[in-house]
């Protein structure tokens, strides 16, 4: 028998549903012998860049995929009675695969489908397939399962509905491209999941169709059910003794499985063997045989910048060096100490072209530039961007790095470079907070519309909101003491060079832990460390808990400032995502994941106190 192959697996970007870091999945693959794993969150793929870099670090393939919401009716018709949602897992079987699978979730992500959720009907899937997907249907919960099941019965009369559809998926995917799926990892739990597999299991036979066994993992081990269940108790806005309290009366309970089951974790291969057959293991290794092993990592990939005739971007750059020089260092500086200021501007521009980047700074200068021309007031410049002289030479920044010593190897640091990975500079661009959709506009209308887009960003749960989260779903704190316990635990801001010398030293960086070590009297009442290491105290299980969620991810909003230009269409490339509080797509990674991929970051960072400044020049203006 073969080791089996994980499919169905969920990381913290399903978001209060999905624990597991990418890095503790492929911790957990390493200890099981797993040589290769799918990702599938629900309804995107924004974990899949991280994924991917753990995985091949580790010498395991990554296998991208994703868990698509499906709706029963045209995806477009957006009311109540559309909002039943089943789920269906797709695996790219290559690099062509991984582009339509962020055709497909882009596709989910338009307003006309987005309705509370991502999704898609089975009809506009089907049109969008090519090939290069794999399609994986059957589980509870899946768009075959709720056909067969009504109440936590199989229905009578589906043999009939089981190969209907089935029928349909083939036609979808490609008869060799779609498996049905097994689970049995809660067949202890849930009355229906036995039956289900034995109508899974004949519609094999009858279909001519593989089955695979899938465990539905929404963590690492079984452990880490505690852990989940605190996240899933912040997404229903409810606490354990409330859940406890339904249970026991025999309530219904959203999600209820995972507060009663701890099977939700990624299976050993013992496990699995004890519940599925060895056709269906060897299956999992069938589809992880049909999934190619491809790169999705790029260098950085800038639009052209548009330079005057008889320029290429590095000589542009150079020649708008020259014309800074003349008026800010040629008129203002001691011609003794124009030595200093040569040296450095050589050493910049080699640094600089040597790593392809003079056509990110001819975009900087021409935002910068757009914003002066309509006297909006730009910033000076701030942060270690202040440390580059060609920044200031082409106006990009109003700070001389040499008069106050900065440095630009702070700035960039081309030792961090490698063949696979070019890292970029990052220039924030202060604009008035009223102009800032304007200047956007701009850069759309200048590198084009589906080329430019805001991005998305995860809130992450930090130190003191971890701790709070633990304490107050388990319910037997008040709130008072609760905040008397949580304002003890420092934000992250204020000890950030803490929290990096202790990553550097450990691996890991708690803000928590940094308080019991640094900040131990203010908390000592409830937690402490001991002689050798552990936590003690009447909190500190619950001091523990919150230290393991530390660092994940809760919930997505837009970035505050960051903006992606691509060369090529962003949908293309990366997923767009619906971003409904402010109604507009946009891309659906983080910043350092789009950057993974070639797509680059520009901060263009709203600032109230500019639209300030402009608001009393204006009036001194008319007052003169």
């Amino acid at each position: 028998m073969k080791t089996y192959i994980p499919l169905h697996v969920h990381s913290m970007y399903s978001l209060l549903d999905g624990l597991s870091k990418p890095v503790q999945i492929a911790d957990r693959c390493e200890e099981i012998g797993a040589k290769s794993c799918a990702l599938t969150d629900h309804g995107n793929i924004a974990g899949a860049i991280k994924f991917y870099t753990q995985m091949r670090s580790r010498g395991i393939k990554p296998i991208l995929g994703c868990e698509l919401y499906i709706c029963d009716q045209d995806a477009t018709f957006q009311n109540k009675d559309n909002r039943s949602l089943s789920h269906f897992l797709v695996l790219a079987k290559n690099y062509d695969g991984w582009r339509s699978l962020i055709k497909i979730v882009s596709e989910s992500n338009r307003p006309e489908h987005y309705y509370f959720k991502p999704r898609l009907d089975l009809d506009r899937l089907g049109e969008m397939l090519d090939g290069n997907l794999i399609g994986i249907c059957g589980h509870l919960g899946s768009t075959l399962a709720n056909k067969l099941v009504e109440n936590d019965t199989i229905v009578p009369d589906w043999e009939k509905i089981g190969k209907e559809y089935v029928g349909k998926f083939k036609d979808m995917f490609g008869k060799d491209n779609f498996f049905l799926e097994a689970q049995l990892m809660d067949k202890d739990n849930i009355d229906v999941q036995s039956p289900l597999t034995d109508c899974i299991r004949e519609l094999s036979k009858s279909t001519k169709t593989k089955v695979v066994c899938t465990p539905d993992a929404h963590y690492c081990k079984k452990s880490d059910a505690v852990d989940q269940r605190v996240l899933l108790c912040n997404n229903l806005k409810t606490t354990f003794p409330e859940i406890n309290r339904k249970l026991a009366n025999e309530e219904d309970v959203a999600l209820s499985s995972f507060f009663t089951s701890e099977n939700f974790h990624i299976l050993s291969q013992e496990e699995i063997n004890d519940l599925h057959t060895e056709e269906e293991i060897d299956n999992t290794n069938l589809v992880d045989s049909m999934c190619e092993e491809y790169d999705i990592l790029s260098k950085p990939n800038l639009p052209p910048f548009p330079c005057p005739e008889g320029y290429d971007d590095a000589e542009y750059l150079r020649q708008l060096c020259r014309d800074g020089w003349k008026a800010k260092i040629a008129k203002q500086v001691p011609e003794s100490e124009h030595g200093v200021y040569v040296d450095r501007i050589k050493y910049e521009l080699d640094v600089l072209q040597g790593a392809d980047l003079s056509s990110y700074f001819l975009i900087v200068q021409d935002i910068v530039n757009h914003v002066r021309d309509n006297s909006w007031l730009p910033g000076p410049g701030r942060g270690s961007a202040a440390g580059c002289l060609v920044s200031y030479l082409i106006g990009i920044t109003n700070i001389d790095p040499i008069k106050y010593n900065l440095m630009f190897d702070r700035f960039y640091n081309a030792g961090r470079n490698t063949a696979e990975h070019v890292s970029m500079p990052d220039i924030d661009v202060d604009v008035p907070i009223n102009k800032r959709e304007d200047i956007i506009q701009y850069i759309k209308d200048t590198y084009g519309e589906n080329k430019v887009s805001q991005m998305i960003t995860f809130n992450t749960i930090k130190g003191r909101g971890a701790l709070k989260d633990v304490l107050r779903v388990y319910g037997n704190i008040s709130f008072d003491e609760m905040n008397k316990i949580t304002k003890n635990i420092p934000d992250e801001a204020k000890i950030a060079d803490s929290l990096q010398a202790m990553k550097d030293a450990t691996g890991e960086a708690s803000i928590i832990r940094w308080t019991l070590e640094n900040n131990a009297d203010k908390i000592k009442e409830w937690c402490s460390i001991d002689k050798d290491g552990e936590l003690q105290g009447p909190l500190a299980k619950r001091f523990e808990q919150a230290i393991r969620l530390e660092g994940v991810k809760s919930n997505q909003s837009k970035h505050a400032a960051g903006i992606a230009i691509s060369s090529e269409p962003l949908s293309q490339i990366c997923p767009m995502v619906y971003d409904s509080k402010n109604k507009q797509m946009i891309a659906g990674m983080e910043m350092q994941d789009l950057e993974s991929i070639g797509i680059i970051k520009f901060d263009i960072l709203g600032v109230a106190m500019l639209d300030k400044i402009m608001t009393i020049q204006n009036l001194l203006k008319q007052g003169e």
